[in-house]
This record gives structure tokens, C-alpha cells and sequence, in this order.
């Protein structure tokens, strides 16, 4: 708490922080109590309807999609739905977020927001050991501010250590990696003022380049190998500044610009000691890790991105990781925590930085109190009607991701069951059996970069004249023998197929059309192509 306290104190000298809360009547609630209260009240003072709670098997498919990136076998789903424990829903998120899929599935979420689908060249598609380091942060619930700034800090090589692939991917490039560590970390958009001072902002154009002064200094050093693949490390020079040339539109032909020292956000200036009078510039080595410098300037970020003085860190994290499971952010777009955007629901924003924060910037803790709030829990039937629901009156329906779509591909279909019990090793590929780059370009990028939904002629031919058949399998194990093989009666059969692919039973009107389809062919044929019908329909496509 008293961390957070100071925090608090920074943010009212920014002008950050909009709202106000009652710390000690906020105290005796947890989290996900003060979540419902406050958005709850905002319905009331926007004459909203809210949807209805979702049912279960609303509830199942969203949560297991959600935390573990997947959807649940049939098992998983007869047994949840039939288990009449009041607290099924509680004991379900501490079961997967205890999963080892919750921590794949974060490395996957972060591993996509630091380095997107196609990032800069430079062996950045080769990031497996950063990959795996990731997803062990998640595994062991390491503290968010202490990844996020082993990250920044890019100790060690991208083979032996992971971090500093981060970085290599700006190599060169200071400017640009000063617009991603603002927007990721602090969620703030500074790109405008890179040419000229923001117009509805307080940052200037020298803010920016005070920010960008603090990694410009840095370069990618190879440091061995590993096999075929390369190790990088980041280097650090002891000396050199970026140069101011003041706004693009004035620039001319053989200006130099101005050097322009490191400066926090809307914060102090750094001071610098004096380099010594025999220094030399220092000359990185090839296949030698680079000397650290007397001062790094890379530190002093990472110190203060992680902080307590920085009033953007812990309202970032909150808002993002906010908008990852209640599908947009209390500040919207999320990487827009400006002044001029104010937050929906401010005095909600203040309590969930101040909790995470006071909580070690503990993620799986602050996501389990989001997701057993009501508010998670809402029916995406219902409310506005909107995809991204404003003021959160239901839930958000969102598209698979490719990771989800081959995972739950695999689950729904036996494919992984029947794999398991051949008693081969099984490949190591995510996207068996299917070939990945195919299933990334046609599923990868469903967002069109303002969040909206973009499928189209692409994913129709994917679905439709694509290998996705070679996921449904006939082997023992899988749900097309368990159909065919099974004795149970035609009805209850059409209940398994929904059951597991969809995590609900079929309706009247479903059970009489699969039954009737079935009973018009080949048992074999019709059965799989029943699977396939579903598995590539919209309410397979989307978590709602």
C-alpha cells in the first residue's frame, strides 16, 4: 500500500490520475466486489441494461478459451456442467490458472503485443529461447514490473538469456523503439510528437526525444552461436547523443541538430556523470559480450519505467490486462492513457493500479479477481448488442486467435486424444497437424488495427477447400469413432457432438437435423462432415 501511495502522489502532480477512492472502505471489499460496485453504478447513472449471467456453458467455454487458450475436451465439459458445487466457477480459475496452458497462453498474448505478427527483421522470427523464457515468468508468476524490466534491462543473449531479443528487433532504430516501449509499458502513444509537438497533448517534440535519448546509445552485438542461430547481445556506449533537429516541416539539407540529454516523461532530466578526460570511444567485439558502460542510461529507464515515481506503469498494466479479458479497456484504445481520453469508469481505473500495484504487480492474482467478477461473467446475449461493450453491460465477443483455433481444433476433434493413445511421440509443430505459416496468414491478423473484426474471403477458402479435414481424425480416441463405434441413441449422440465441439448441448431443432443428416448416408461421411460444419462455423470462430 504505501508503495502505491507514492505513486498516487506523483500521479496528482501529472494530472493522471482523474478520479478519487476511499481506501479504507475499498480495503474491507475485494477486488472483484469493488469491480461489480463501480460498474454496476455506472449502468445505474447510464439507464443501462445489462445483460443476464451467462450459463454455464457460456461460462466454461469463455473462462478455459480466456486463461488457458483453449477450449475444453468433452470430459472437462460433461463434468462441469453436471457438478452442482455454488462455487464450481471459483474452483475452475484456480484449476486453470494452476494450468500449464495459462502460462503458453499468456507467452502467446505478451510474445504478440512486444513483437507483432511480422516484426522487424534481424532473426526476430527466430525468438523461441525468448519465447520460452516468457512463458517460465508466467509459469512461476514472476511479478510483472520485475519481467517487464528484465526486458528493458536485456541482460545476457537472446540464445542463453532471452531478454534482449526485445530490443534487437529497433536495431539502429532508437526512435522506433521509443514509440513501442511507451505504448507497451506505458501506455501512452508518443509517435505524433516524433515530428512535431502533439497538438492535444503535453508532450513536446523534445519529450520525445528526451525518452528516445535514453536507448540511443545502444547496439546489437553478436556474441556466438547456438547451432545455426545466432546470439545477440546489447551493447551500450558510454557516449553519444541523439540530435534535435526541431519539427520535420523546417528540416533542411545538412542540419545537425542539437543534442538532447535522456528526460523522463513530463519528468526530470537525468544527470549524467562526466565522462573521464582519457576516455575512448569504446568498440564492441564480435563473439565477445559487450563491456558494461559507467553509466547506463538503459538502467536509469528501466529503474523508472518499473518504479514508484512513474505515474504510468501501474494504470497501463491495470488497463491492459483490464481490456484482455473485458475486451476493451477502462481507457480506450489502451495504449491512449492521455489526458484527452478520459476513462469510462475513473475511480475503478485508480483502485485497479492501486491494488496490482499493492500487490506486487502479482497478474495471475489480478486476473482472478477479474474474471470471478460478475461483470466477466455476464452473458455476451443481451445489453447494447456491441462487440466491445463501452460500459461493460456484457460481455465481449472476440474472434480465436490462430494459437486458439489450432489448440481447440486438435481438443474438439479427438485429434490430440487419439494422438496420445497411438503411443507415437507426438510432433512438436503448435499447429499440428495442420502447416503453421498457412493457419498464421489466414488466422493471424483477424483485426484490422482499431479492433475490428476482419475476416474474410481468406478464412472462407482456408475453411472450406484447406487441410483443416486432416485435424478430423477416425482413430481410436477420437470424437468421429466415438460417433460411429458408440451405443448410445441417436439423440444422445448429436448431444456428444455439441457437447464437444461447441460445450453445450444441441438444441431440439440441432438434434433432429444432425440425426436426420446422419440417417440419410454413410454413417462415416456424414459424421465428419458434420464435425467439419461445426468446427468451422461462426459460434466455433468466436469466444463469446
Amino acid at each position: 500500500m504505501k508503495r502505491y501511495e507514492t505513486i498516487l502522489r506523483v500521479c496528482a502532480t501529472t494530472a493522471i490520475f482523474v478520479g478519487s477512492f476511499n481506501a479504507e472502505a475499498t480495503a474491507a471489499e475485494g477486488l472483484r466486489d469493488v469491480i461489480d460496485r463501480e460498474v454496476e453504478a455506472a449502468w445505474q447513472r447510464e439507464k443501462i441494461t445489462p445483460s443476464p449471467p451467462a450459463d454455464d456453458a457460456e461460462f466454461l467455454r469463455r473462462v478455459y478459451l480466456d486463461l488457458a487458450g483453449a477450449v475444453p475436451d468433452y470430459d472437462e465439459t460433461v463434468a462441469f456442467l453436471a457438478d452442482k458445487d455454488p462455487a464450481k466457477r471459483a474452483k475452475l480459475i484456480d484449476r486453470l490458472l494452476d494450468d500449464p496452458r495459462y502460462a503458453q497462453h499468456q507467452a502467446d498474448v505478451w510474445d504478440l503485443l512486444l513483437f507483432t505478427r511480422s516484426p522487424p527483421g534481424y532473426d526476430t522470427d527466430k525468438r523461441e529461447h525468448f519465447q520460452t523464457w516468457l512463458r517460465k515468468q508466467f509459469a512461476e508468476n514472476v511479478p510483472y514490473d520485475q519481467w517487464a524490466g528484465a526486458i528493458l534491462r536485456a541482460d545476457g543473449n537472446t540464445v542463453d538469456d532471452g531478454p534482449p531479443m526485445f530490443y534487437v528487433q529497433y536495431k539502429s532504430k532508437p526512435e522506433d523503439a521509443t514509440e513501442a516501449i511507451t505504448q507497451i509499458f506505458l501506455g501512452v502513444q508518443l509517435q505524433c510528437a516524433r515530428c512535431h509537438d502533439h497538438p492535444y497533448e503535453p508532450w513536446k517534440q523534445v519529450d520525445f526525444y528526451g525518452m528516445a535519448a535514453f536507448v540511443s546509445r545502444l547496439d546489437v552485438v553478436t556474441v556466438g552461436k547456438a547451432g545455426q542461430m545466432n546470439k545477440y547481445a546489447i551493447g551500450e556506449r558510454p557516449s553519444g547523443d541523439i540530435l534535435f533537429t526541431g519539427p520535420a516541416k523546417d528540416q533542411q539539407p545538412g542540419m545537425k541538430g542539437e543534442p538532447i540529454g535522456p528526460k523522463f516523461l513530463l519528468g526530470d532530466a537525468v544527470k549524467e556523470p562526466p565522462l573521464p578526460k582519457d576516455f575512448k570511444e569504446v568498440k564492441f567485439t564480435p563473439n565477445q559480450p559487450p563491456p558494461a558502460p559507467p553509466f547506463s542510461r538503459k538502467n536509469e529507464l528501466v529503474t523508472w519505467v518499473t518504479g514508484d515515481s512513474n505515474p504510468y506503469f501501474a494504470r497501463a498494466a491495470a488497463n491492459r490486462v483490464w481490456a484482455q479479458y473485458l475486451g476493451r479497456g477502462i481507457v480506450h484504445p489502451i495504449d491512449n492513457m492521455s489526458p484527452s481520453n478520459k476513462p469510462t469508469h475513473p475511480e475503478l481505473l485508480d483502485v485497479l493500479a492501486r491494488e496490482l500495484a499493492g500487490h506486487d504487480y502479482d497478474l495471475k492474482w489480478y486476473i482472478r479477481e477479474l474474471v470471478n467478477s460478475r461483470t466477466y461473467q455476464r452473458s455476451s446475449r443481451g445489453g447494447s448488442g456491441a462487440e466491445l461493450p463501452q460500459w461493460f453491460e456484457s460481455a465481449r465477443t472476440r474472434p480465436l486467435s490462430a494459437e486458439e483455433l489450432a489448440e481447440s481444433w486438435r481438443t474438439v476433434t479427438g485429434y490430440a486424444a487419439a494422438e496420445k493413445l497411438s503411443g507415437k511421440k507426438p510432433e512438436t509443430s503448435r499447429f499440428r497437424p495442420l502447416e503453421g505459416g498457412y493457419v498464421l496468414r489466414f488466422f493471424g491478423k483477424p483485426y484490422n488495427g482499431v479492433g475490428d473484426f476482419q475476416g474474410g474471403l481468406h478464412e472462407h477458402l482456408y475453411l472450406n477447400n484447406g487441410p483443416l479435414g486432416t485435424v478430423i481424425s477416425s482413430a481410436k480416441g477420437s470424437l468421429q469413432d466415438a460417433l460411429l463405434t458408440g451405443s448410445e441413441s441417436s439423440d444422445a449422440k448429436v448431444d456428444r457432438l455439441y457437447l464437444s465441439l461447441l460445450n453445450r448441448p444441441a438444441t431440439e431443432s440441432e438434434r433432429e437435423k444432425i440425426a436426420a443428416y446422419v440417417a440419410g448416408g454413410k454413417p462415416d461421411e456424414r459424421w465428419r462432415e458434420a464435425i467439419w460444419a461445426i468446427i468451422t462455423s461462426s459460434e466455433f470462430r468466436f469466444n463469446h
